[in-house]
């Protein structure tokens, strides 16, 4: 709990005005349309500024420019004029709201360590979880209930792995990675060679996963393994839940990937990019950094030029799919206006025809 005055103060805002009111208490943080009186609240989204009308937050931040003369009769609300409303409203939220800890500490007395496996210091393993022959988990990495980690994979350090994670065999993954629940990493890439006679042969997989450093991955999310070789998920890398990874794609640095979004097989995305959800990207080509993709794209080949946004399916540029969008809202109206005037010139035709006569 802190008053206002000094959340104020600890994140470098300033009060708007004279308030009697910095003294109050602040016990709990909230959105502006659910606050009650003792919520700290903020306001980034111009949408939302109706609610400062209505809102029962007891301090609500907001942008240093922000005009609220029009809410100066609401004496009970305080402003927290600060430079980014939303940043500064997560660092409060963590502070106000602490999370609670889903790791049992220690070892599980039924999680099963293989031979030869390595367990570094101050590590949690939850109930029933199964480490493999000759894997390597970092010191301070916290492994939830179910969890498999397969032969001589190696998770780093102070790595969050929840509950019912499943590593394959031979996996890596570095330090501080979390991995939530449902994730499946390093199942076989789908690879089948078509035969003579109609059948498929599986084509062997024999790479691995490689997951760097400060990477988050989301529930229900696969990584298969590589063919030969190495799928690679760069530093930094943030992917949403229900996203499928293919067998040899590299995702560079710092990329986010949100949900439903698929990337088919030895595809390489670069750094920086954002990746909108149900994005489709086919196999063996090459996104450039800084890439927008918005949702539901289609990429069907590479995008060379870094720092474009591209939509639709298959995408072109932004700006021009928007215009082609527009066009073809116009369509049904282009089409009644062209059969008019062929009937037109149908009927000045037989009129001419009738004149030569």
């Amino acid at each position: 709990m802190m008053t206002i005055a000094e959340v104020a103060e600890w994140l470098n805002g300033e009060i708007e005005g004279e308030n009697p009111n910095t003294l109050l208490i602040l016990d709990r943080v909230a959105k502006i349309e659910e606050a009650v009186p003792g919520c700290l609240t903020f306001l980034a989204n111009p949408k939302y500024r109706k609610y400062l009308a209505t809102t029962e937050a007891s301090a609500v931040l907001i942008s240093r420019s922000l005009d609220v003369e029009e809410f100066r009769n609401r004496p009970a609300l305080v402003f927290i004029r600060v430079d980014d409303p939303y940043v500064a409203f997560l660092h409060a939220l963590k502070r106000m709201t602490p999370a609670v800890e889903p790791f049992s500490s220690g070892i599980h007395p039924t999680a099963v360590i293989g031979k030869n496996a390595s367990i570094g210091q101050k590590v949690s393993l939850g109930a029933y979880t199964v480490i493999g022959d000759g894997a390597v988990i970092g010191s301070g990495t916290k492994i939830g209930h179910g969890c498999v980690i397969g032969i001589d994979t190696v998770i780093g350090s102070d790595c969050l792995i929840y509950p019912l994670v499943c590593f394959y065999q031979s996996c890596i993954a570095g330090d501080r990675v979390i991995i939530h629940s449902g994730a499946v990493i390093g199942a076989d890439g789908f690879g089948q060679a078509p035969q003579a006679d109609g059948t498929y042969e599986k084509i062997p997989q024999l790479g691995i996963v490689c997951i760097e450093d400060d990477v988050e991955i989301g529930a229900n999310t696969t990584i298969d393994r590589a063919t030969l070789g190495e799928t690679k998920v760069c530093r930094g890398v943030k992917i949403d839940n229900l996203v499928q990874v293919a067998h040899n794609v590299v995702i560079g640095a710092h990329t986010v990937i949100a949900a439903q979004t698929g990337i088919s097989g030895s595809a390489k995305i670069g750094a920086h990019c954002m990746i909108a959800g149900q994005v489709g990207i086919a196999g063996h080509l090459e996104i450039a950094d800084r890439t927008v993709i918005m949702a539901q794209s289609g990429v069907a080949g590479s995008l060379k030029e870094p720092g474009k946004a591209y939509f639709g399916t298959p995408v072109n540029e932004a700006r021009k799919t928007q215009h082609i969008y527009a066009a073809l809202k116009m369509l049904p109206d282009a089409i009644r206006e062209i059969t008019a005037l062929k009937f037109k010139i149908t009927e000045l035709e037989h009129k001419l025809g009738e004149k030569h006569l």
